[in-house]
Parts: C-alpha cells; sequence; structure tokens
C-alpha cells in the first residue's frame, strides 16, 4: 500500500493550526510561586497538559492524567510499546517580541509564538501523526504512547513522577531536537558557585548593591543589571564600552544611586555561543570601575573566568570528544547583594570523557583563592549515547531519507531531552538542518512548511516503528 503522507497532512491542517494556537495561548512556564495541590507546578503547565489530553478524548484516544504532572495518549496494543516523550511547558517568554509570545502569528511563511519550536510545534506535529495512522487503520503490533511532561525546561518532575507510576515503553523517541536524529546528548549539570569570602566588604566611594542576571540555568541572560551607590561620572566610558562591544545598554543617575543595565542576547545554554550573555558583559564593564573590595571582585572574577569563555576554558574544564564535541560552560544565573554571599549558577554540558566530579574538582582549585562552595543540581545528567548501529536510528534515518530526499546522519547535541529516559531512545526532529535554531529566543518560531513536513515524518516513522 503506498500512502501520501504529505497528502493526509495538508488534508488535516486547520485543525493542526487550531490546536497549536490553543496550545500557544497558554503561558506554560514552570510558576513556583503560584503551585497548589491541582497544579503543582502552576496554573499553567497543568492547563497545557489538560488541554493536550483533551485533545486525545475528543480524537477518541485513550488517555491517562498522572497528577497534572504528566499524561498520555495511547493507541494500539501489543506486548511492546514505543514511546514519544513531549512536553507542554515552555520557557519565560521574556523580552524583545515583536508580536505577542502567546498568540500564534502567522507571517511570512513563520508560526510565531512561544513553544513553537520548543515544543508545543512538535508535539502538535507528532499528535497528528499518531492520528494519521489511526484514521488510515493502518495495522499495528505495538502500542503507541504519546507522553506529556510539565517541566522538561526545569527539573522534570513530571516525568520523575511518570516513571514511579507507570510502565515506561520499550523504545522511542523525542520531537524536541532536530533532524536528521540526535542519538547522542551530553550530560548536563547546574552548579551553583557561591562565593562565601565576598560577603563582607571595606567602605569605599563607589559600592556594588546588586548585580543581578538571567531567567532560567537553560538560558543565557539577555540582560543584566548592577546597582552601585556613590557619586562618579563614568557616562564617556560606558558609551566608548557599548561602541567596542556588541551590546547595548542603559545608564541610569541620581543623586547618589547608579544603574547599569546591559542588553545582549538571549539563546539556548546549549549553544552559548548563539547569545550574547549581557551578565559577563556588564561585569567587564564594571571589572574598571574603582568599586568597594567585595564587588570589584564578584565582577573581576566574573571577566576573568567566564567571559567569552563559553568551552571553561579559563576555569580548567575544557573537554572535547571526537563523537559527542566540546563541553560547553554557560553562567546564566547571577545574585549578589551587598553583605550577602554572592553566588552564580553555571550550566554544564559535557561529552565522554569527563565527569561531573572532575568538573567541580577542577573549579574549585581554579578559583581556590575565594574559597568556592559548589552545589550540583539534583536534576543533573549522564552522557547519552545510541549506536547508529540499532534498529531504531536505522529506521528513523531510512524515514527522514524517504520524507527528504537527503541523507540522514546521526549527530550529539548539548541539549537534554526526554529521549534519554530510555536505553533505546533518541530524539528526532521537529528542527531541520537549515532552519535557524530559536528555540528559548525572542520572536521564536517554526516555519509552516517545516511543521507540516515533521507531520508527515512523524506519520511514517510512527507506522514503521509499530507495524
Amino acid at each position: 500500500m503506498t500512502i501520501d503522507w504529505e497528502k493526509e497532512v495538508q488534508q488535516r491542517e486547520p485543525e493542526m493550526l487550531a490546536d497549536l494556537a490553543t496550545l500557544i495561548a497558554i503561558d506554560s512556564s514552570r510558576d513556583d510561586e503560584h503551585t497548589t495541590a491541582s497544579a503543582p507546578l502552576g496554573t499553567g503547565p497543568r492547563d497545557a497538559l489538560l488541554k493536550v489530553l483533551s485533545f486525545g478524548e475528543r480524537d477518541g484516544f485513550t488517555t491517562k492524567n498522572i497528577d497534572n504532572l504528566a499524561g498520555r495518549i495511547e493507541y494500539g496494543a501489543g506486548d511492546e510499546a514505543l514511546g514519544i516523550f513531549a512536553h507542554m511547558d515552555v520557557v519565560p517568554a521574556g523580552d524583545g517580541w515583536t508580536t505577542e509570545p502567546f498568540k500564534l502569528v502567522e507571517q511570512d511563511g513563520k508560526l510565531i509564538g512561544r513553544g513553537t519550536s520548543d515544543d508545543k510545534g512538535p508535539s502538535v506535529a507528532a499528535y497528528y501523526g499518531l492520528k494519521i495512522v489511526r484514521d488510515l487503520g493502518l495495522p499495528l503490533s505495538k502500542k503507541v504512547q504519546l507522553i506529556f511532561g510539565t517541566d522538561e525546561e526545569s527539573g522534570w518532575a513530571g516525568l520523575n513522577r511518570y516513571q514511579e507510576t507507570e510502565k515506561m515503553p520499550d523504545f522511542g523517541f523525542s520531537p524536541d531536537a532536530e533532524f536528521p536524529i540526535i542519538n547522542g546528548e551530553k550530560g548536563i549539570t547546574d552548579l551553583t558557585i557561591q562565593f562565601p569570602t565576598l560577603a563582607q566588604s571595606t567602605a569605599a566611594a563607589l559600592t556594588l548593591e546588586s548585580f543581578t542576571a538571567g531567567l532560567r540555568s537553560n538560558m543565557v541572560p539577555q540582560n543584566a543589571t548592577a546597582v552601585i551607590t556613590g557619586t562618579a561620572d563614568f557616562t564617556a566610558e560606558f558609551d566608548a564600552f557599548l561602541t567596542a562591544n556588541p551590546v547595548t545598554g542603559q545608564l541610569k543617575q541620581t543623586a547618589d544611586q547608579i544603574t547599569v543595565t546591559i542588553n545582549g542576547k538571549v539563546a539556548h545554554s546549549m549553544a552559548p555561543e548563539d547569545g550574547i550573555n549581557a551578565a559577563t558583559y556588564l561585569a567587564a564593564f564594571l571589572a574598571d570601575l574603582a568599586l568597594d573590595q567585595a564587588g570589584k571582585a564578584y565582577v573581576t572574577l566574573i571577566k576573568d573566568y567566564f567571559h567569552q569563555a563559553d568551552r571553561g576554558q579559563h576555569l580548567n574544564i575544557a573537554h572535547t570528544d571526537d563523537i559527542m564535541g566540546d563541553l560547553t560552560a554557560s553562567p546564566d544565573l547571577f545574585h549578589y547583594q551587598a553583605g550577602k554571599t554572592p553566588d552564580l549558577l553555571l550550566n554544564v554540558r559535557y561529552p565522554k570523557g569527563i565527569d561531573a566530579a572532575t568538573i567541580i574538582e577542577n573549579i574549585q582549585q581554579t578559583l581556590a583563592t575565594y574559597q568556592v562552595k559548589i552545589t550540583a543540581s539534583a536534576h543533573s545528567m549522564t552522557p547519552h549515547y545510541v549506536s547508529p548501529d540499532d534498529p531504531l536510528v536505522a529506521t528513523l534515518l531510512s524515514v527522514f531519507e524517504a520524507r527528504t530526499g537527503k541523507p540522514g546522519h546521526q549527530a550529539v547535541v548539548g541539549g537534554g531531552t526526554y529521549g534519554r529516559l530510555l536505553k533505546r531512545g533518541v530524539a528526532f526532529g521537529a528542527l531541520f538542518d537549515e532552519t535557524k535554531n530559536v528555540m528559548h529566543q525572542a520572536n521564536e518560531y517554526t516555519l509552516k512548511a517545516d511543521f507540516l513536513k515533521a507531520t508527515a515524518i512523524y506519520a511514517q516513522a510512527i507506522y514503521e516503528l509499530a507495524k
């Protein structure tokens, strides 16, 4: 039987766009300040999960909700289960949007809105891929489980809870990365580095009162702000700094307080080179001022060890693997308040050949002068790799080649997807090689043509893997 997968997708395009618009309209970023018993991660993640499950109920699939933290849409029967892992949460919108971030806008061939690329757009594409297989009545020998988490962008509480109560699929993929396939993912750890020796400072003409930057541990900070008390005029120096560097900024001064803001470019922390870290640029400017002892030490160490050093080269943690590539180190959250112990959070993504313990030890030795205390996040992940010889990888690459006419190849990324939850788990789409990666950025979008193409790929992939 010959199936025109693209035609099947085209027939469902209006419904797909309507469902995507409904999901985009929900701000599903994790909201720990407003949790309840029925909304353990905030109302947004819960509401997005309930909405996507309602699609499955509407269309006659079997669904299951696990404590408003995770959910499943299921079809078929069999001893084995194919799992497709997606997520309904998004990172905060942030600044710099030219459209409403939580309204789906179609413009110049783009579908714009927070989550269109990561991961609501791919989730809808995978769902309609499954729906096409069901609507066509194609024979399957395995169960297909489309599983949704609600905090993939933070602590994975949703899928952690799912694993506690549900039997995991035997193999599968996550539509949360890139085509043709991601069969390797770097290890990931968030390291909170505290500087206890900088808790107290001597008086000075200029005192750094605060230094703050960052929204999430997996986002290169777009904005950074420092508040300084004292009187000084460094307008000329600031203007010269802005002219010489790829950032913008503002300087506001009152009688005895100066507020300095730097604006850079947000990016996903798995590729910090795609962003412009506002915090390290701000530190680089402040390091030349006559600040108090603790304040100057804090901004100077940021400049010396973290500025333009996204491979960890100044921390003695740089490492490269022939298959998995470079270690990346992105400082993403900064907290300095005069009189308190300051810190920063470093997001590290590392290949095979090095481990978190070695990374921590090397940073401690490098920053020994500051007697740093380093705490690793409980949500840390080791490197994950599935051989290209595995039938799962071979089948997915074959489908990609059939639907695109392009050669498939293996790849490794710094991102952490739900694909690593399974020993035989990979990430598969939905970003195409030739399309710019704007995940976590302002004006996030997916190309409409790519959205439809990915759906056809997912439909055939589900059939080939579960038949």
